[in-house]
């Protein structure tokens, strides 16, 4: 990564409450062209989330600390803040000296940039707004959120217009926070209805739909050069498991996520 960082642009996109089985199985059921054609080997990584929730996993990811190889470690991370004693810290990693990786990456010549999703984005509070406050610059409006059944194309139309206005040579650190997968996502199904609610069908439907709207928003990402490209979950969600419903919660549908990460070529699809 000392090599990637001040060379080719970054995007990181959570999927965010996106559970690894659904995810798994949509990839090998041939279900997410988009998505599984970058996929190393077509599939997804399983790892382990390193928090339970939006807000505890986002923290923790923009410290550094991505999800985790679900198998026994240290396992050398992409990131990582400079301190004493970290064993995770190898010789590939992008070493910054700043409080989190966002502004790590602004010291080292990026734009940041975050587009919003879910409701820790939406900065219409004080605590909406603390992570969308360490970026440059940030977007998020009620299209972009959970209510909307068309959130992630209008995000995508966002960074869209974002990649276009920047100039030829400056280096981009594009975030986005994806919340078509979390709750409501019944109306992603047809068929389905509001009275009866979510379910894990509704789940794996929403994911298909971000799958018909990705392939815009890598071929905008790496238009202007090389991308190094992360896209992975923050954390899942129970619909039932073992009588457990939602996140926040420590079940293995809630601490499994996919991930993976991969280079997008200018002019790939």
């Amino acid at each position: 990564m000392g090599r990637v960082v001040g060379h080719d642009d970054l995007l990181l996109v959570t999927l965010d409450t996106l559970r690894f089985d659904v995810a798994s199985e949509l990839a090998e059921a041939g279900r997410l062209p988009n998505l599984a054609r970058h996929l190393p080997g077509g599939r997804w990584e399983r790892r382990h989330a390193p928090g339970s929730f939006t807000y505890a996993s986002h923290q923790a990811m923009f410290a550094g600390f991505l999800p985790t190889p679900a198998a026994p470690g240290p396992h050398p991370r992409l990131f990582a803040a400079r301190f004493e004693g970290s064993e995770s810290t190898a010789d590939g990693t992008f070493v910054f000296d700043a409080p989190d990786l966002v502004s790590g990456l602004a010291d080292a010549g990026y734009r940041t940039v975050c587009i919003g999703g879910v409701g820790f984005f939406n900065k219409r509070g004080a605590l909406g707004s603390v992570l969308p406050g360490m970026f440059q610059e940030s977007h998020w409006a009620p299209e972009f959120g959970v209510a909307s059944p068309t959130s992630f194309e209008s995000q995508v139309a966002r960074a869209r217009e974002v990649v276009a206005g920047l100039p030829a040579e400056q280096r981009l650190f594009l975030f986005v926070n994806v919340p078509s997968l979390h709750q409501p996502n019944w109306f992603h199904l047809p068929g389905a209805t509001r009275a009866a609610g979510d379910s894990r069908e509704t789940h794996a439907a929403a994911l298909e739909y971000v799958d018909r709207h990705i392939g815009r928003l890598f071929a905008a990402a790496s238009s202007r050069r090389r991308c190094f490209t992360i896209v992975c979950s923050d954390h899942g969600t129970a619909y039932g498991d073992d009588g457990w419903s939602g996140h926040r919660l420590g079940h293995e549908s809630v601490w499994t996520v996919p991930y993976a990460h991969f280079f997008l070529e200018p002019g790939a699809p």
